[in-house]
């Protein structure tokens, strides 16, 4: 292969433009058909519901009655959106894809004045082209928008570090608005993510006479108190807060018995899966800095710009701090990606500013990036092409026909619950129905003629069906996913 045949791929204008487009693409279409029946989509869609329909803006409850576990900025967004949009499936999706974009731009930015073109595309390319950012780009969850503001608080503390520049007054009025941002969307975790890689740089910096990555005190107070003050209002004024939210939701993450706990490895091979070949590059970059003469891990250290040192720190930092964290799921980990795919940018400039590692750097890197775009689109391709013809969004194609003809005809319907089984919350939320109702209440509505049809779990029918004169069966569904319950739609037969 020519020598120059990868250094003029990763050099051109024309590749970014078409990886560009591409990560939109996979950024827009990878959870088609859009549904909300897994990775409690329903429940953090309901908040923005529910601020609509009853005007609950701070403290919000799930379809079952419980309190809603998360704060409720990502939700005030989506309501803003719905305002703009009108269209409930855009408003729930595009706090994610927007903060996604924007993370992906910002990565562009930093890396490209940082490193080069060639370092700001491989930024740009790592944080697009990974299974984890393609598939919480669309989903209806906090994960992305967390991400965003917790990579700008980054990002902020990085710049001083590169520009040597002191902290004034507005930069520690950005840090409080984005750490408060931070708190209001996914609570204390923002912590985890930043505070274990500032004491990492400022032990190494108080050596070198680095600069400061400390804002003070005050932003990171002040925004805690904002948040406190939130949950102590949660805990005086809505009742099951206090158990739900903060014993069983913030303080249960660090027990061994309420949620499901797992291993202290348990996100490092993940996040080396989730990120391949990504993961493998920054190995291979990284196992080449120590095969240089007399390799020392003291000196390469000492070598290490501020900056660099400093995203190495944020990334590890918030490794270490959340796989200490008895409670974990994948998604949770996302947000140090986008200061990973920063910190192999730089990787990638310095092995290119190399002579000994030029060519095998370059080449490797042109390789990573095709090997990706196949990778994530094939994933995609995966998750999109079996999800129309098993019918992935059976109940929001069921519950669309009965709203269209309920309004075509002036209907009124119920939804019924299934207890303790229900696991789909969004069917309230296809149905546009703030409650489920218990099958007593349906029988007493529909004898009393407010109601003419009747959403029933399957298992529900039978009895139904008894309690219900003039009711006949018109629509059946019956979602693949073993986990969702059957529905069926009864309808009031014309009397005899």
């Amino acid at each position: 292969m020519d020598g120059l045949l990868p250094e003029r791929f990763l050099g051109s204008q024309r590749t970014l433009g078409i990886i560009a487009v591409w990560i939109f693409l996979l950024f827009l279409s990878s959870n088609l058909p859009w549904q909300l029946d897994d990775y409690d989509q329903a429940k953090q869609a309901f908040v923005s519901f529910q601020i609509v329909r009853e005007g609950e803006w701070l403290f919000q409850r799930l379809p079952l009655e419980s309190v809603a576990q998360k704060p409720p900025f990502v939700g005030w967004v989506s309501v803003a959106f719905y305002q703009v949009t009108r269209s409930w499936d855009l408003a729930w999706r595009l706090p994610s894809l927007l903060s996604a974009i924007a993370i992906a731009i910002l990565l562009l930015r930093a890396g490209t004045s940082a490193y080069g073109f060639t370092g700001g595309l491989i930024s740009f390319a790592a944080f697009g082209l990974n299974l984890l950012s393609i598939r919480l780009a669309t989903l209806v969850t906090t994960d992305m928008a967390l991400a965003l503001s917790i990579f700008l608080i980054g990002l902020l503390i990085w710049q001083k570090i590169r520009k040597s520049k002191p902290w004034n007054s507005r930069d520690r009025w950005g840090a409080f608005a984005l750490l408060t941002v931070s708190l209001l969307i996914k609570g204390p975790t923002v912590y985890a993510f930043l505070l274990p890689g500032i004491m990492a740089y400022a032990w190494r910096a108080r050596k070198d006479e680095w600069p400061s990555v400390w804002s003070g005190w005050w932003p990171w107070i002040g925004a805690l108190v904002v948040f406190l003050l939130w949950a102590s209002a949660g805990i005086v004024f809505k009742p099951g807060f206090y158990q739900q939210v903060v014993l069983r939701e913030f303080l249960g993450r660090f027990s061994e018995t309420v949620h499901r706990p797992q291993p202290v490895y348990f996100y490092l091979p993940h996040v080396l899966h989730k990120f391949v070949p990504w993961s493998l590059l920054i190995i291979f970059i990284a196992w080449l800095a120590v095969r240089q003469p007399r390799p020392r891990i003291r000196e390469l250290f000492r070598k290490v710009s501020p900056e660099v040192f400093w995203l190495i720190c944020w990334s590890l930092g918030g490794l270490v701090a959340m796989s200490l964290v008895p409670s974990k799921r994948v998604d949770r980990i996302f947000p140090i990606l986008p200061p990973l795919c920063l910190l192999l940018g730089a990787m990638v400039a310095h092995g290119l500013a190399t002579d000994r590692t030029r060519k095998l750097v370059c080449r490797c890197s042109a390789a990573a990036l095709l090997f990706a775009l196949l990778f994530t689109t094939g994933y995609s391709l995966w998750k999109i092409i079996p999800g129309y013809p098993h019918h992935r969004d059976a109940l929001v194609t069921f519950c669309r026909k009965i709203r269209k003809e309920a309004v075509a005809h002036q209907l009124h319907y119920e939804v019924v619950s299934s207890g303790n089984k229900d696991r789909t919350e969004g069917m309230l939320l296809y149905l546009e129905k703030l409650h489920f109702v218990t099958l007593d209440e349906a029988v007493e509505k529909w004898n009393n003629n407010q109601i003419q049809e009747l959403v029933i779990p399957s298992d529900k029918m039978e009895a139904a069906m008894v309690a219900l004169p003039q009711a006949q069966v018109t629509r059946t569904v019956k979602p693949k996913d073993t986990h969702l319950p059957s529905y069926v739609l009864v309808t009031r037969s014309p009397a005899a």
